[in-house]
């Protein structure tokens, strides 16, 4: 069997040494005569594999003990209705950075609930650069500031955390969480849907200070208030069992692989790499500011957009998969997340180089 290098933004690749595990213990974990698939959520066989993966994932992002983490269904698009539920706390009102696609949908939700302002905006530039921390119109009685590190379908990634004082500071990492090291502690919530980064689709990670939980609205949905799913331990109904069993998989893949830090050096060298295969070509182009260019979501066009169509083709004829780019952006999208091994990366670049050479 091969396996494809799958450039996908999400659902994205998976370690191949997670998924062989998964593998192995398909039919029986641990001697228990049961697939995970199969397993009580509250039963004592699950109930172990539920809190190691915690207690990893905890490791693994050194997460304050004055945070809960919450393993939730409902993905990161379900978290914009939730967090103005949970976090206004009697205001009417928060702060929204809109840097792309994905902040344009928080702030679309929000809005039903309290008056999203909009404190930054790239819009105007396509969504290609990060506004100027000092431009932003901060309001210092917000109930919380929202901001996208990294906007998948643009491509365009923070290099900064924004100070928001004592206002909390609120992220959709998504597409960035567990590609480096973070400070927990400077934010309120962190949230994640898994299918990048993390693990397969169904499952979504919200890290969140303890002081913001217990003041939900009224007419929060049970499911969607964060006292309630913290309480019952992520179990107030049956979670997404299976994917967050392989999301602790991974947790422990990570842990192997010398923890964040390690994977930053690889993230970082795989993005470097592949943004001067773009920039030392007059045949391709990024068009994000180079501050901003996301490690992990590289957009790029070619020079004439009609050989878009045969770069596919011959791309998947080298096991090179899903790089067409989003619909609103065009062109092609390398998503290179931790599970794209650095060979991955390689081939791409090889391919462009071969593909450039035969019709730059």
């Amino acid at each position: 069997m091969t396996r494809k290098y799958n450039f996908s933004a999400g659902p994205a690749m998976l370690p191949q040494e997670v998924l062989e595990q998964a593998q192995s213990e398909m039919l029986d974990w641990n001697g228990s005569g049961m697939s995970v698939m199969e397993m009580s959520h509250r039963g004592k066989e699950y109930m172990s594999i539920a809190e190691q993966a915690e207690a990893d994932l905890r490791e693994v992002m050194a997460i304050p003990e004055n945070y809960k983490v919450l393993f939730l269904q409902g993905g990161a698009s379900q978290q914009f209705s939730a967090i103005p539920l949970n976090l206004l706390r009697g205001k009417d009102n928060a702060d929204y950075v809109n840097t792309g696609a994905w902040s344009k949908k928080a702030i679309a939700e929000a809005s039903r609930y309290c008056s999203a302002n909009v404190v930054a905006t790239s819009e105007d530039s396509n969504f290609t650069t990060i506004p100027e921390f000092s431009s932003w119109m901060l309001n210092p009685d917000a109930a919380y500031l929202h901001y996208t590190p990294n906007e998948t379908i643009g491509g365009v990634e923070f290099n900064f955390v924004p100070e928001s004082g004592d206002v909390p500071l609120v992220a959709d990492m998504s597409s960035t969480i567990l590609s480096r090291p973070i400070d927990v502690s400077k934010f309120g919530l962190i949230y994640a849907g898994a299918q990048k980064n993390i693990g397969p689709a169904g499952l979504t990670i919200v890290i969140v200070r303890d002081d913001l939980i217990g003041k939900a609205e009224k007419i929060t949905p049970t499911l969607m208030n964060y006292e309630v799913q913290a309480k019952a331990d992520s179990m107030y109904n049956t979670p997404p069992t299976y994917a967050w069993y392989l999301s602790g998989l991974v947790f422990q893949w990570l842990k192997k692989k010398g923890g964040l830090e390690a994977m930053a050096e690889i993230n970082k060298r795989k993005a470097k790499k592949l943004y001067a295969a773009i920039d030392n070509s007059d045949f391709y182009k990024n068009p994000v500011d180079e501050p901003y260019r996301s490690w992990m979501n590289v957009p790029f066009t070619l020079a004439n957009s009609e050989l878009d169509g045969e770069f596919l083709e011959q791309a998947a004829a080298r096991d090179l998969v899903t790089l067409k780019g989003h619909r609103s952006v065009g062109g092609m999208r390398a998503s290179i997340y931790n599970a794209m091994p650095e060979a991955g990366v390689d081939a791409l670049i090889e391919m462009m180089a071969d593909f450039e050479k035969q019709y730059g």
